[in-house]
């Protein structure tokens, strides 16, 4: 048997066996059943009871989270308790101690924020390593010692040789071992960045244009 109201209209792909398809009515321009209160109603009170039900196990769980954080610290001291600044009203303007405070901030102490991601410092840094690298300094004036150039250096590595370590005494290679090898490095693992370069290149550019205008 059919379960539709007498006088639920029916339409064409909404049929039970049995069911006759009924002519729709378009003469009002509207529709003409009326909304399910009831069941607006069911899913707003399912709502109501969901975030009532939401709201006390969230109060519940924060009291329990309170409860032990305040048993972790213990009893409140003078020290810990809580001190309720309002009454006390906002602190007058001090220019005074704003310009101290400003100071205090243009002569902040290193390391300072980075401003250009690191590029210009590591710049600077790879011009402070070359400066010594390649010019004579003093590394003790009160001993006598001198820095000297890394190319000179190398030079005289090459005439003196380098002092030889004595012969180190080894145990017996054991059966499926093997003497390590030690190979010698592609790089010295230095590599100027991208930043250098271009700076570099700038360089160069600029000598040049200065070599044609004179």
């Amino acid at each position: 048997m059919s379960r539709r109201e007498p006088d639920e209209p029916v339409q064409r792909g909404n049929l039970e066996p049995g069911d006759e398809a009924q002519p729709v009515d378009t003469t009002k321009g509207y529709e003409t059943s009326d909304v399910n209160i009831l069941g607006v109603a069911k899913v707003m009170i399912a709502f109501g009871i969901f975030a009532a039900v939401s709201g006390l196990a969230a109060y519940g769980i924060g009291k329990l989270i309170n409860t032990y954080i305040a048993r972790q610290d213990g009893p409140q001291s003078r020290w810990s308790h809580t001190v309720d600044l309002r009454p006390l009203g906002n602190m007058s303007s001090n220019p005074d101690m704003q310009n101290k405070m400003s100071k205090t901030i243009q002569q902040f102490p290193a390391p300072r924020l980075q401003t250009d991601d690191g590029l210009q410092d590591l710049a600077d840094l790879h011009a402070r390593e070359d400066l010594l690298l390649n010019n004579y300094s003093w590394a003790d004036r009160e001993h006598g010692k001198v820095r000297i150039p890394i190319a000179r250096a190398m030079e005289l590595i090459a005439q003196r040789g380098l002092p030889v370590a004595p012969a180190v005494n080894r145990a017996p290679v054991m059966t499926g071992d093997k003497v390590p090898q030690v190979d010698i490095p592609l790089t010295n693992g230095f590599a100027r960045t991208g930043f250098e370069s271009d700076e570099a290149q700038a360089i160069a550019e600029r000598g040049r244009v200065a070599e044609r205008k004179k």
